[in-house]
């Protein structure tokens, strides 16, 4: 790789205060569902209303 391929490549921008902490969309589905579980075992939520 000669010089000017190496200045010209983008780097992504670093994130300030280091790494950040996100969850995606099949986890909370999945946190989601088993609080609901949760619920419906310890009888907050009556079985009738959960499909």
């Amino acid at each position: 790789m000669s010089e000017t391929e190496a200045v010209r490549r983008e780097e992504p921008p670093a994130q300030p205060g280091g790494r950040t902490w996100a969850i995606n969309e099949d986890w909370a589905a999945t946190i989601i569902g088993l609080a609901l579980l949760v619920l419906v075992i310890t009888g907050v939520i009556p079985v009738g209303l959960v499909p």
